[in-house]
């Protein structure tokens, strides 16, 4: 009597050891960079550590539940979670559940109690577009449904942003669509002139900015930040002093940097450098060696992704993968260019390692999703 080979289930423990190693990595750069405004706000240099590892907490808790579920169980609630993301950029705005902080009205909360809806956003869309790829079939290859997509996309980004003031995440919600159709699309041409267009568009407007507007106090802050990014030595003032001490932060630390803890940037001259500027102290105590390692692991994790996205076992986990990638990628890249003022300063957080409770939940969360994705994967 022949023996039939049992197929044996595949767990994507490579990527498992990326999300922890970013996880404790994130933890040991946030205490180092957040420990002198802790001590100087709060009276105690643990309490932005303290409060992460609480969120890291909750987070792997939830990726470690979530990686359990099968993927497809979130199928039929993904045009639910659609609504609910925009409902909620709408309570941020119109209720006064919207909370402000540092300037910016951008978070849902009660009492203690607060998140970001604009991170339920980014996975919500990724759940969604999956499923609607897959409801639509054969008609993906209709420009209409192509327009559908973007449109959906549009909506979302264009709530985010106007609701919750939040441009640089409806950046990345608009990334994370056009990654999708990209992938689920099988033409190529609307994509080439749709960046054809996007780049002359941008063109135009930098253009205009430059030559036609002049920097007052009254100018939009926004377009400040542009005339700071052209040339951030000329804009002493608040518009590029951040992007300033982040460069110096960057050069002082040279190839090998000056060691963990012993940056001077994050002594008060970068404000609130555990948030968006974290990447200039990784590379001021760290020097270019670590900042290159660091990037090279958002690299492993993203071959991790991949693998996945092409091993999955139907097209809406391969599709979850791919916008769980494009997520992580666009955030990893833009966060990197605003740090060394390649783009204007936008505000985007470095996934797993910036300060950031809702950020590292819904991180986490994704992970999980992946984390199945990948269970469902035969070795």
């Amino acid at each position: 009597m022949k023996k039939t080979k049992t197929r044996t289930r595949y767990y994507d423990y490579s990527l498992k050891f990326i999300i922890y190693f970013l996880l404790v990595f994130g933890l040991i750069i946030l205490y180092s960079t957040s420990s002198y405004n802790g001590r100087l706000k709060l009276g105690d240099p643990a309490y932005y550590l303290k409060h992460q590892m609480v969120m890291t907490a909750v987070g792997l808790l939830a990726m470690e539940i979530i990686a359990r579920i099968d993927y497809r169980f979130w199928k039929p609630f993904a045009l639910y979670a659609y609504i609910v993301s925009i409902i909620l950029t709408l309570l941020v705005k119109f209720t006064p559940l919207g909370v402000t902080l540092n300037g910016a009205r951008r978070w849902l909360g009660y009492q203690n109690f607060s998140f970001q809806p604009a991170e339920v956003a980014k996975i919500s869309l990724i759940i969604f577009l999956a499923a609607f790829v897959c409801e639509v079939g054969k008609n993906i290859r209709r420009i209409k449904t192509l327009m559908v997509i973007m449109a959906v996309t549009g909506v979302l980004a264009f709530c985010v942003y106007q609701f919750t003031d939040n441009l640089s995440t409806g950046i990345i919600i608009l990334g994370i669509g056009v990654v999708i159709a990209f992938v689920a699309f099988p033409e190529y041409k609307p994509f080439l002139f749709g960046a054809v267009g996007a780049a002359l568009f941008i063109s135009v407007l930098l253009f205009c900015v430059f030559h036609f507007i002049t920097l007052t106090d009254d100018t939009p802050f926004r377009i400040q930040r542009l005339f700071a990014w052209r040339n951030p030595e000329k804009y002493t003032s608040d518009i590029a002093y951040q992007t300033l001490q982040a460069l110096y932060a960057i050069g002082s630390g040279g190839l090998f940097g000056k060691g963990l803890g012993n940056s001077i940037q994050k002594l008060g001259f970068i404000p609130e450098a555990q948030n968006d500027m974290i990447f200039s102290i990784i590379c001021e105590e760290l020097g270019l060696f670590g900042a290159v390692c660091i990037i090279f692991v958002f690299g492993l994790m993203l071959w991790r992704f991949m693998i996945i996205a092409n091993n999955a076992p139907d097209l809406f986990g391969a599709l979850i993968m791919v916008g769980i990638m494009a997520h992580i990628a666009i955030q990893v890249i833009l966060n990197v260019a605003v740090v060394t003022n390649v783009i204007p300063n936008t505000g985007i957080t470095l996934p797993f390692i910036s300060y950031g409770g809702t950020s590292v939940i819904f991180l986490l969360a994704e992970m999980g999703l992946a984390l199945n994705i990948s269970s469902k994967m035969r070795a």
